[in-house]
């Protein structure tokens, strides 16, 4: 880029501040194109919230996947928009954070957008736009946290049929929904078998095995796998122990191979055998070891070759190689077993102990059973159904409600869904603009507005009026005595309801994050006044750029959004 021409006729020295080539784009119109970039992403997941919102199918080379998941679309769609990609990181960050909430959080990114759009078309400075939003989340935060109920402090059955609540709203929205009252229980079950201090999720596992219904699925108190690899012997080893000594392990057990171009020199043919014997030595030593300690169960991270299992099938053991990496932890943690890298010297506080392990047939695969553990901070879920696809919204759906049941354990407080603490921190926030002067009143109003965008979707994707129903929802939260703060719609009828009394919950963490994270990708967006696309170097990649700003060609004649550039870059 030049700025300025030659000095010789007496003019400004020119200036080379930017490679030639480069692409800038930058003011008012840099700004609205980000905006609308933003939209058209939060058009994409629009119709999927809610209990009514609708599924996307999503074709890539390696997969299909059916999913309404905001986090999951987000992912699979590889949007390359520089300024859409903020709301799939906060889709993200909402996801790995509390869990659920992923479709409202871009929703609500897109509507303060919208919201501010006029001002920024009328020529209003975005920093007077960024301070008002950010004083706006603010205040909206601190409401939702004085709108919160606090469930904590019940007693045991009292809170489980809490927690049960706040799943079943989850599922809700998800595939599984008809199934919801099933699948809350045992979500609730499993997470509450977790360690209270940590609940860390690695310890609870979601298997999937195609074939029967969803009723059919079911919990273990303790760790399942997967049947693994097995050599010949396997099926004369006993299928079920009580209370057995179970040994992990982290080597192999079987006759190596030698590696690629090793060499054995020999001075001597009768010193072969010797060679060969030596190795089989090695092998049959550690098997014996293993034998010796006592154990009736040997896992392995690695293979148990034909040898060893037929070794151990003649000695009444059971082994398994090349068990998953988190299965073996998970064993670990739930017997009190570690891991061992060697079979030197082992101690029996080195051996894991259960109640009782079995094999069982699920459909069409073999599980392996762990229960009774007596260190058990650990469960698996093993989950049924038609399809492989299904099998995978479900695990999603099931992931969503675990993580909300999660955070309700760890922040106990919760607020009516159905967009009724939507609703009432509107009004909230537009009773609020009313009594301060200046335009940080209009900002703060169009804030507020935005905020009905999820009661608004909500009876869009139920199929009623929307505009009728948020009349209602504005008449009811308009009483002064705060008798109408916990009423949302009910996507049953199309009318309004009370749902606190319906148990329409959710936690309060997830809908703060969700405000927080929203406002901070607003501000982000609105916070760029100029692009700038660095030119490919020379001999640089042939394929061309992606996405510009404005959403046309990009550099190297990429077209539209990922699209396919024709570069003509030097080779050398």
């Amino acid at each position: 880029m030049a700025a300025g021409m030659g000095s010789q006729f007496g003019m400004q020295p020119q200036i080379i501040l930017l490679k030639e080539g480069t692409d800038t784009s930058q003011g008012k119109a840099q700004l609205i194109s980000n905006i609308n970039a933003c939209y058209a992403v939060a058009d994409v997941v629009r119709t999927t919230l809610g209990p009514r919102g609708m599924d996307k199918l999503m074709h890539t080379e390696r997969a299909v996947t059916v999913s309404n998941d905001g986090a999951t679309i987000m992912k699979t769609l590889d949007i390359v928009h520089p300024a859409a990609k903020a709301l799939v990181d906060i889709s993200l960050a909402q996801d790995a954070e509390v869990g659920d909430g992923t479709t409202t959080v871009v929703l609500l990114a897109a509507e303060f957008l919208k919201a501010c759009k006029g001002f920024v078309e009328e020529g209003v400075h975005p920093q007077g736009i960024i301070r008002s939003y950010r004083q706006a989340a603010q205040l909206a935060v601190a409401h939702v946290r004085e709108l919160s109920v606090d469930i904590g402090g019940k007693d045991v059955e009292e809170r489980k049929q809490l927690l049960e609540k706040c799943a079943q709203t989850s599922l809700n929205s998800k595939l599984v929904s008809g199934e919801r009252d099933f699948f809350a229980a045992m979500v609730v079950e499993a997470v509450t078998k977790l360690d209270p201090e940590t609940l860390d999720l690695r310890m609870l596992g979601i298997k999937k095995v195609q074939g029967g219904g969803l009723h059919d699925s079911f919990l273990v108190d303790g760790v399942a796998f997967k049947k693994t690899f097995s050599y010949a012997g396997f099926e004369m080893q006993p299928k079920r122990y009580e209370k057995p000594q179970i040994l992990l392990l982290n080597i192999e057990l079987e006759l190596k191979s030698e590696k690629e171009n090793a060499e054995v020199r020999l001075d001597d043919p009768e010193k072969y055998q010797s060679i060969v014997d030596a190795e089989w030595n090695i092998i049959y030593d550690k098997l014996a070891k293993c034998a010796d300690s006592g154990a009736k169960i040997v896992l392995s991270r690695y293979a148990i070759g034909d040898l060893a299992t037929q070794y151990f099938a003649d000695r009444d053991i059971f082994c398994a190689g090349r068990v998953a990496d988190e299965d073996l932890q998970r064993v670990a943690e739930a017997t009190g077993g570690q891991v061992q890298t060697t079979v030197n010297n082992l101690s029996a506080k080195a051996l894991g102990v259960c109640e009782l392990f079995e094999e069982k047939q699920v459909g069409a695969e073999r599980y392996n059973l762990f229960t009774g553990c007596p260190k058990a901070h650990t469960c698996t879920l093993v989950l049924r159904g038609g399809s492989e696809q299904f099998l995978d919204e479900a695990d999603r759906s099931l992931h969503d409600a675990v993580m909300i049941v999660r955070r309700t354990l760890k922040s106990p407080q919760v607020v009516p869904g159905g967009g009724a603490v939507d609703m009432e921190l509107s009004k909230h926030l537009r009773d609020y603009a009313q009594s301060i002067p200046g335009k940080s009143q209009l900002f703060i109003t169009a804030f507020a507005r935005a905020l009905e965008v999820i009661p608004r979707q909500l009876a869009d994707n139920s199929g009623f009026d929307a505009t009728d129903v948020l009349n209602k929802l504005r008449q009811k939260h308009a009483v002064k005595d705060d008798s109408g703060r916990n009423i949302g719609i009910d996507v049953n009828t199309g009318g309004v309801v009370d749902t606190y009394a319906a148990f329409v919950w959710e936690p309060a963490v997830v809908k703060i994050n969700a405000i927080t994270a929203a406002a901070e990708a607003a501000c982000l967006v609105l916070s760029v006044d100029e692009t700038v696309r660095n030119p490919r170097s020379e001999g640089g990649d042939m394929s061309g750029g992606g996405m510009g700003p404005m959403g046309g060609r990009g550099m190297g004649g990429g077209r539209g959004m990922g699209g396919r550039g024709r570069g003509r870059g030097m080779r050398r």
